[in-house]
């Protein structure tokens, strides 16, 4: 069988017994900020196993795409190196959410595995929980499987659990034995054993507990099962290989690093590994690219940097010399396109995302060669033959300089490299980094869980409605439930229905008032709430309140009224986004990705995967294809449809945004159609104007536009008219830009005077300066004060004294602004004699500054002007001393 039937078959298997088959959630969990990436099948379960989500089926089987690299669960040291280690992989599972447990996950999988895979039942065995007396029970009578092939084993290696915190239970796991060839040849060696011979392919976890923060176990509501079998290792297996990396998933790609490297692969282990590290970290980073990731230094970003830094490392072992990874694209795609489009649709974009980040590698390699070079250099002087792990942590996480090149580097020099200091600046990175994206998605506070089990979902009626009727349904104060709030106090009310829109989806919360209402419903003035903002927290809108006069009850009635000219304004901005993502499409390329967005009532931000800065004219394109969208006053559209439908028709969705089957859709015209569940405009003619106000980088890859619409569009443009007015009017021409211009050149003759005038100056002035000379024993010296100069003439003064003496040792300062510039020039003839750059460091320290440099050219400053004299005095003793010191060695 290949790969694509093998995992077709699992889940037709499992689609005959009443499975829902349920496509892969993202690899990045963008609602679980407890993990940095999807690293199991039941991931996107979770809430389902918690009981805090119903689902329309009790039974469903996927085929996940996870990633191990990075944060607890982490194998991306040991990729190439052993036949089982990914990065990227995918897990074959079945579940069951509170319906079938032990015995039917038992069976189902020995069916699939003995009548389906065809395994030679012979060479199966099984492990369970070493306290699981009903799962060893049904093995050995349900199945009947030898009391000897099955194994207890503890909590170590059969209980499951995701993560620090969530559910989890006891585990059996199927296993094979692969024959002794494949064992470590120790007498004792049996299941559980570390080698290749026992191993393990498919894990069965009861899901029986939660275990929360202090690791306190807890009963699920339904227990549930959870399976789990790595689809590269059952692929290893049924076509008889011995390494996941020789089946046929993974053939075309390493065929493709092979023949555009021109190294065999099976040829030699060095090179074997190298293969399969770009094998296997190709296919991790196309995914995770394929996904919207993009390299940076924190969080799942810096994950992403260091798997295509560690292939393109690799690549370079192999003989290549410049960018390579972007090339290999096409093998990853062809090899699972069908079963993952996303790889499809992203692979342009994500080639130009690999091919600029390698290209940066390699600048930031040669300069982390350089550093290193120093931190050498200084070793020897000093004595000292270890590279401290502090250093080579440096290295690694500012320019990805690689542990492994360090040491070939420290080897050729003869030192020693400190890993263990290296391992532990790690560590403390990747607590760094898991507290940075742990930070990219709040955890829902379990308050809010606990209010939505109790209340149930607020009713939003704001799309047709600025104003409603509505009962409070709880009150939050603090983080506490309370039944009253009152005059002057602020807190979270929560209602039965509401217009104010909870900020979501990168729009702000709704503003407004709140006014309590009689039991005639004649609305009173009494008591008013003014609401400051509005969240959505897991279906429940949080009003943010606080109140202005009167109090308020749980289950009084109310009043809402949103603010109707700010969600007005913030609706032309959010139609604007829409508008603006297809003209910046359709101006820069399809490779055009929604990075994130933020919408309010005074400005919209749009940040988009784009390589270059945009040009003036770019610019002017889009705000032209916008605004004639405005002018041409389309209608905005909304309807509901079913998710795979709208995707399919077209309609953008932003990958990695958690949908349900149902979805809005924002069409307007043939023009534009997005997934969107914010505010929008009755016609794009309700926009007025649209205007960018700015363009630029946020991050590697990542451009962000600014722009305002409406009024504040016209404001804005206003400003900047009156901003030009006002120019014309001091420069008295209604030519500003010329008479501008003409300004600068002007300028900029004077300035070229300037210096001239200056090198005159200094060179008056090194005449002067040279009858100060002092000549010890035979060194002429010169250190005196020049007041008055800037640093940069200072140094013009400096050279003009040199080239006047010829040879000698110079020390100049001069005091500007309560400050003094300091600087110290040797002559190449005397350089290994005398040092600038120690001469100014000695100096500025008695002068109560700071300074350094090179041996023949040093600066500093201080700003105790008091002992600049004494400083400045001192040279001649640093040059008589040094002198006798030299003349002492040659006596000896």
């Amino acid at each position: 069988m290949d790969s694509r039937e093998i995992r077709s078959s699992f889940l037709e298997y499992f689609k005959s017994k009443g499975h829902e088959v349920v496509k892969s959630s993202p690899l990045i969990p963008k609602h679980d900020p407890t993990l940095l990436f999807t690293n199991a099948g039941m991931v996107q379960f979770k809430s389902v196993f918690l009981g805090e989500e119903k689902r329309t089926y009790s039974r469903a089987t996927t085929c996940q795409k996870c990633m191990r690299a990075g944060g607890k669960h982490s194998d991306l040291e040991n990729v190439g190196h052993t036949a089982r280690h990914h990065t990227f992989f995918e897990m074959l599972g079945n579940f069951s959410f509170g319906d079938y447990f032990k015995r039917d996950a038992i069976l189902f999988a020995w069916e699939l595995l003995i009548e389906h895979y065809k395994l030679p039942k012979e060479k199966l065995w099984v492990s369970v929980y070493e306290d699981d007396d009903e799962a060893e029970k049904l093995w050995k009578e349900l199945i009947g499987i030898p009391p000897e092939r099955v194994v207890r084993l503890g909590a170590k290696d059969n209980f499951w659990q995701m993560g620090d915190t969530g559910p989890c239970g006891p585990c059996s796991e199927i296993i094979i034995d692969q024959g002794e060839d494949m064992g470590c040849g120790r007498p004792d060696c049996r299941v559980g054993c570390d080698c290749d011979r026992y191993l393990e392919l498919w894990n069965l976890v009861f899901m029986q507990f939660n275990r929360d923060e202090s690791g306190n176990l807890t009963p699920l509501p339904n227990p549930s099962i959870d399976t789990g079998m790595g689809l590269e290792r059952i692929i290893a297996v049924l076509q008889n290989k011995k390494n996941n990396f020789d089946t046929d998933i993974f053939a075309p790609i390493i065929s493709a690093v092979a023949s555009l490297s021109g190294v065999p692969y099976g040829k030699g282990l060095e090179t074997d590994a190298s293969i399969r590290v770009i094998a296997d970290h190709l296919r991790a980073s196309a995914f995770l690219l394929s996904e919207g990731a993009i390299p940076s230094n924190e969080g799942r970003g810096y994950v992403l940097r260091r798997i295509i830094r560690r292939a393109s490392r690799h690549a370079k072992l192999l003989g290549f010399n410049s960018a390579v990874l972007y090339k290999l694209m096409d093998p990853v795609v062809d090899a699972m396109g069908d079963v993952y489009p996303e790889l499809i649709h992203e692979k342009d974009r994500a080639s130009k995302l690999m091919m600029f980040e390698e290209e940066r590698f390699t600048k930031t390699l040669e300069q982390g060669m350089r550093i290193l070079d120093g931190v050498i250099e200084e070793l020897k002087k000093a004595g000292k033959n270890i590279i401290p792990g502090s250093e080579l942590f440096r290295l690694y996480d500012t320019y990805g300089f690689p542990l492994d090149l360090a040491r070939d580097i420290a080897m050729d020099n003869h030192l020693l490299i400190d890993e263990h200091g290296f391992h532990q600046e790690m560590e403390i990175q990747r607590e760094r980094a898991r507290a940075s994206w742990v930070g990219e998605d709040e955890a829902t506070a379990s308050i809010y869980k606990e209010l939505l089990s109790e209340i149930g979902d607020t009713v939003f009626v704001g799309y047709d409605a600025l104003e409603s009727d509505a009962v409070i349904k709880t009150i939050l104060k603090g983080g506490k439930i309370v039944t009253e709030v009152s005059g002057g106090e602020e807190a979270e009310l929560f209602l039965d229905r509401t217009p104010f829109y909870g900020e979501s989806g990168g729009q702000v919360g709704d503003v407004g008032i709140i006014y309590k209402s009689h039991e005639s419903g004649v609305t009173s003035q009494e008591s008013t709430a003014e609401v400051i903002d509005t969240k959505k927290e897991t279906g429940l809108h949080a009003h943010i309140v606080k109140i202005k006069k009167g109090s308020f009850k749980v289950w009084d009635k109310v009043k809402c009224a949103v603010d109707k000219e700010k969600r007005m304004s913030t609706a032309r901005n959010h139609t604007a986004t829409h508008l603006l993502h297809t003209a910046l499409r359709n101006v820069l390329g399809e490779h055009i990705k929604q990075a994130g967005s933020y919408v309010s009532s005074d400005r919209m931000r749009f940040d988009f995967a784009h390589f270059y800065s945009l040009e003036r004219n770019e610019i002017e394109s889009i705000e032209d294809m916008v605004n004639e969208k405005v002018l041409e006053n389309i209608k905005v559209l909304t309807e509901v449809a079913d998710v795979k439908d709208a995707v399919k028709s077209g309609v953008i969705a932003l990958f990695g945004e958690k949908y349900g089957e149902k979805v809005r859709v924002v069409r307007v015209g043939n023009f534009s159609a997005e997934l969107c569940g914010g505010t929008h405009c009755r016609t794009t003619g309700d926009i007025g104007l649209f205007t960018i106000i700015s363009e630029g980088s946020v991050a590697s890859g990542i451009r962000r536009i600014e722009a305002v619409t409406g009024k504040a569009a016209l404001d804005y443009l206003r400003q900047k008219n009156n901003e030009l007015d006002k120019i014309s009017e001091v420069l008295k021409t209604d030519k500003p830009f010329e008479r501008v211009e003409k300004l600068l050149g002007d300028m900029k003759e004077l300035e070229k005077e300037i210096e001239t005038l200056k090198g005159k100056i200094a060179s008056q002035s090194s005449s002067s300066l040279i009858e100060k000379v002092k000549e010890i024993n035979g060194i002429k010296v010169l250190s005196c004060r020049a007041d008055g100069i800037e640093q940069k003439d200072l140094r013009v003064l400096a050279d003009n004294v040199r080239d006047r003496l010829g040879s000698g040792v110079i020390v100049l300062a001069s005091v500007k602004d309560s400050q003094a510039a300091l600087l110290a020039m040797v002559t190449k003839d005397l350089t290994k004699k005398y040092n600038a750059g120690e001469i100014l460091k000695r100096i500025s320290e008695i002068a109560g500054g700071r300074g350094g440099g090179k041996p023949d050219m040093a600066q500093g400053g201080t700003k105790d002007i008091e002992k600049l004299d004494n400083a400045l005095e001192s040279v001649y003793d640093l040059v008589r001393n040094r002198s006798q010191r030299t003349e002492l060695r040659g006596q000896t």
